[in-house]
């Protein structure tokens, strides 16, 4: 069961089917982003892509941005750093909240998500199992998998929506400002996690 907060999203970005911005003419491949070592053997089976959608590189995703693009980025710079079709719709107010997400979309969710807040990227949501966060963490992960995986770094508060879910916030390990928070279901489970920087990262119900 995927928590309320990432149904909320889906709803509030329901518009952006029907937007495809200009996909940028030339296409810059992420590094590889280092992530802390681990020996912990999750006890959900290994990640699997969808068939036939765009997907980051590994390690792309860290706690400075995405790839190239760091947060703070400019959207043409997060276009260039994805390199491949973003769409979605810019907010009624210069300078509002809004997400760019891969085209074209897919039923089974968003996927992964870009939110830009005063023209600046400051944040990455996700709700796919093939993605990694920093560190190891991902969709599908028991609680006690992330605890041990980032032993010592969480911090968890109560979820607002979701009887006996949890959101289990990581601070940069190694320092600065970035923040991976997931969010788990009534069952423990991790139902989706952003990555970005306080106080986007914290928002509960994204742009809405």
């Amino acid at each position: 069961m995927k928590a309320t907060v990432a149904m909320a999203l889906l709803l509030a970005l329901a518009a952006c089917d029907g937007q495809r911005e200009t996909t940028p003419a030339s296409a810059v491949s992420p590094p590889a982003a280092k992530a802390p070592s681990t020996d912990v053997n999750p006890s959900t089976p290994p990640p699997t892509a969808p068939a036939n959608v765009a997907v980051p590189a590994p390690g792309a995703i860290g706690y400075a941005g995405f790839g190239p693009a760091p947060f703070g980025a400019s959207e043409e710079q997060v276009r260039m750093a994805w390199g491949k079709d973003l769409g979605g719709m810019k907010p009624d107010a210069p300078g509002g909240c809004y997400y760019l997400m891969p085209q074209p979309r897919t039923q089974s969710g968003y996927r992964i998500a870009f939110m830009f807040e005063d023209d600046r990227f400051v944040r990455m949501d996700v709700d796919s199992d093939a993605e990694l966060a920093p560190g190891g963490g991902r969709v599908g992960m028991s609680e006690q998998d992330i605890q041990r995986l980032y032993a010592g770094h969480v911090q968890v508060q109560g979820h607002k929506y979701v009887d006996g879910g949890k959101y289990l916030r990581v601070p940069n390990p190694g320092g600065g400002s970035g923040v991976v928070l997931f969010e788990t279901d009534a069952e423990g489970r991790v139902a989706g996690w952003r990555i970005g920087e306080p106080p986007q990262v914290d928002y509960v119900e994204g742009c809405s």
